[in-house]
Formats: structure tokens, sequence, C-alpha cells
């Protein structure tokens, strides 16, 4: 079991750009040809951030047509607001520290993967409390200029160790990271 954050990043290092945009990323190529398919077969749990939670209700839920919520795993929404949640689906809103709800998942996952979706905030926090074992990163080929950071943290000692680079088809490079285990900071 491992809690894994799997995203693309343009470029120059934004998942999103303004105004939580992903206009840039599908043009880029087909998820299938990347490591998702095998990927989302281990994952038993889902964290992800409020602005991908909405992002998710605009563009999937209440698209036109609208498609089922993609997710049959548990997903937890972590926020300060109160959200809407979506029919039929294991959807559970949180806030506060990242430990006690990564226990909740972990074991909700029982023995597969726990996948930070989105938000690099959300997987600094796990980060910082030495919670997040693995990074994949699909590195489009376009720049942003702007826009939500991939992991707005420094993370230089110890550094992450780069496992797998492959190609996938002409527009992305995708990463594979192990996260060095330390000691985790303290909840701000």
């Amino acid at each position: 079991m491992k809690t894994q954050y799997y995203t693309a990043s343009s470029l120059d290092g934004f998942i999103a750009g303004p105004g939580d945009s992903l206009d840039w990323l599908f043009p880029l190529g087909d998820p299938e040809e990347t490591s998702y398919p095998t990927f989302i077969r281990d994952v038993g749990a889902l964290a992800m951030g409020s602005a991908t939670y909405e992002w998710m209700l605009r563009h999937v839920v209440q698209a036109e047509p609208p498609q089922p919520w993609p997710y049959p795993q548990p997903v937890w929404v972590f926020t300060s607001r109160t959200l809407p949640g979506v029919p039929g689906a294991d959807v559970r809103f949180v806030r506060g520290d990242v430990r006690p709800v990564h226990r909740a998942m972990v074991e909700a996952a029982a023995g597969k993967n726990v996948w930070i979706v989105g938000g690099g905030d959300l997987a600094g926090q796990f980060h910082d409390a030495g919670l997040l074992d693995e990074i994949f990163v699909q590195i489009g080929s376009v720049t942003l200029g702007a826009g939500k950071p991939l992991l707005p943290r420094a993370i230089t000692q110890p550094p992450l160790r780069l496992v797998s680079v492959r190609a996938v088809g002409t527009s992305f490079a995708e990463l594979h990271y192990e996260v060095p285990r330390v000691v985790p900071r303290a909840p701000a």
C-alpha cells in the first residue's frame, strides 16, 4: 500500500491554468496511453481538494450530457466549505490535518493504494506529514505562464528519487519518483 500523487503538469510546472482551467491538457493525448489504466486498478481510496472536486462536478457530473461519477472507490474531499455531494457516490467531506483522514483512507483502501488526485497543496500536506510515498507526473509539452503549481513546496533534502521516465506519444514525458521518508513537520 502506497500513498501516491498522480497528476499531469505543464512544462512550466502548473497542474491547472488560470481559473482552474484544464483546457490545455486534453488535446495533448489519450490517458489510456499513459500508466493511468494500470495505476487506477491498484487504487482503493482517493483524496482531492475542493477545487478538483468542483471541477469534476462542473465538467463530468453536471456536463452536457452528464456523465457518471468516475470513481467507485471512496473519495475524501478536503474543504472548508459546504459542497454538494454526488448521488450514489461515496464522497466524504473533511477538513483539517491529513493524518487522521489518511488513517481512515488506508483502512478503506484495504491493502490498495491511496491516490492524491488533485491539489498540489494537498499533496504537499501529505508530504509534510510524512505520508507521501510516490509522485507520478505527466509533463505536457505546453507552458501556461500561471496557474496552480504542481507541488508548492520546497523538497530538497533528501531529494526525490527518480524511478522511471518514459515518453507518452509526442506530448508527454511520464516521470515516476519515490519520496524518501523524512521526519514529518508539525501541522500549522
